[in-house]
């Protein structure tokens, strides 16, 4: 293995590793991230095999929430806020990152992560990599965070796009009031 694929490997291992920390200047529709101790409250969120636990979330608009995503499953879960639509496309992203050996039932396989074979070169993976700032992949046992400020939407959902999961009934409904 040459010293550059070595360096690529280990830059991948380490975005991988890091807490979801997105550009705070990043803005979707329904909101932003935001720092943790901005956070006006605290959700938990228990993910099983496969569903999450509330259901249903109400939020307001303008309103911060630090959510803390505690796995109690034997499967990876993803904690992702979108529309519909965002989480389909998104479902074929994570798809494809599954068929590439990325990622497996239980959690990221930073071993078969050899880009360079799927003809991405090195650091230049698009699509192949779990960055989203509204996004959160949680591995079986592990707890994670995401904290996002929510603006004036309507039809949100949190999801699990894991291949399959959406589709089971791991979707829940995110009510943001005025």
């Amino acid at each position: 293995m040459t010293v550059h694929k070595r360096l690529s490997l280990a830059g991948c291992l380490l975005a991988l590793s890091l807490p979801v920390m997105a550009s705070p200047g990043e803005h979707f529709d329904f909101g932003h991230p935001a720092p943790a101790a901005s956070a006006t409250r605290t959700v938990e969120v228990d993910m099983t095999d496969i569903a999450f636990n509330p259901k249903t979330l109400d939020v307001k608009a303008g309103e911060t929430v630090r959510f803390v995503l505690v796995n109690k499953g034997q499967l990876l879960h993803e904690f992702n806020l979108g529309h519909a639509a965002m989480h389909s496309a998104h479902q074929k992203e994570m798809l494809d990152m599954q068929q590439s050996g990325m990622l497996t039932p239980t959690g990221i396989n930073h071993a078969g992560m050899d880009h360079s074979a799927m003809g991405h070169g090195g650091m230049n993976m698009p699509g192949m990599k779990h960055d989203d700032p509204n996004s959160v992949l949680v591995e079986p046992g592990k707890t994670a965070e995401l904290t996002w400020t929510f603006s004036n939407t309507d039809n949100l959902e949190f999801a699990c796009n894991v291949p399959g999961h959406y589709q089971a009934g791991m979707v829940g409904q995110l009510k943001v009031a005025p």
